[in-house]
């Protein structure tokens, strides 16, 4: 990939894969995990989609690749922590067990190199829907399915069109008044959870929103997906953190060496998205 290079990170935070899920870009996580290494590596939460998994069995090669790429990154020295999310809650009867390397918890406190103290978490615990509306929860996901096919019928119509990949669904997510005002409330609470375990900031998934915000003095992060924006958070060696978009990496940077080029194809025929 021209211009790309490797990079290694303190700690890297990805979470809401979804795999087992159509929507799933595991082509572009494995691209990601190619370039980026860490000391230690979170999976904070929906990492395999047991919902989707339940109603219908789909599990593709990419999909399995991404699992033994992170085991692999376990077996080279990477410390890694899965916390469970609420599409793979079954792992929460398995907490403190070590699977080929990778360690499973509910939550955990990350120290970044500058001493501050992050609760990492799903985040699903703190919504409302998810725990106490139940059926509205899988009637969501059933929503948020037919969000992902307009936005590939979108994605096609762009590519004949030669213009570049543009998520249809994050964009109503966040235009929708109702969706802002959850987004709001869902950091609003986070934020207090922090504050009540007595650390410094919170790092989440489960809205598969990608964010960085300060709210009354403690550090938001949100590490995003793989579904949709293909982000994830990182902590670089000062204690500093950054949000990586690897869709839009690819976006600009075409691919140079044959074994990325065939990668990156490889990723477009099987989601139909032209990312350059």
């Amino acid at each position: 990939m021209t211009g790309a290079e490797h990079r290694r990170f303190r700690a890297l935070f990805i979470s809401d894969i979804h795999l087992g899920s159509k929507p799933a870009k595991a082509e572009f996580l494995i691209d990601f995990l190619r370039y980026h290494d860490a000391d230690q590596i979170y999976l904070v939460g929906d990492i395999v989609d047991g919902w989707r998994l339940k109603r219908s069995w789909h599990w593709p090669a990419a999909h399995n690749d991404v699992v033994q790429k992170l085991l692999r990154k376990a077996r080279k020295g990477s410390e890694i922590t899965y916390i469970a999310g609420n599409h793979d809650e079954f792992l929460r009867s398995f907490q403190g067990v070590h699977f080929g390397g990778i360690v499973v918890a509910d939550r955990v406190i990350h120290e970044a190199a500058d001493g501050r103290r992050f609760l990492v978490i799903h985040g699903d615990q703190f919504d409302q829907v998810v725990h106490n509306v139940r059926w509205l929860a899988y009637l969501g996901d059933k929503a948020y399915d037919l969000a992902i096919v307009v936005n590939r019928v979108i994605a096609r119509v762009r590519r004949v069109l030669g213009r570049p990949y543009w998520s249809f669904s994050s964009w109503a997510k966040i235009k929708v008044k109702k969706a802002v005002k959850f987004i709001s409330s869902f950091q609003d609470v986070l934020a207090q959870e922090a504050q009540r375990s007595e650390v410094d900031g919170v790092i989440c998934g489960h809205i598969h929103h990608a964010a960085m915000e300060d709210i009354r003095g403690i550090s938001y992060m949100n590490t995003g997906d793989w579904v949709e924006s293909c982000t994830a958070l990182a902590e670089n060696f000062d204690g500093s953190f950054e949000i990586i978009t690897w869709a839009q990496i690819l976006e600009v940077e075409p691919a140079a060496a044959a074994s990325q080029e065939r990668a990156v194809v490889a990723a477009f025929q099987g989601d139909r998205i032209k990312a350059a």
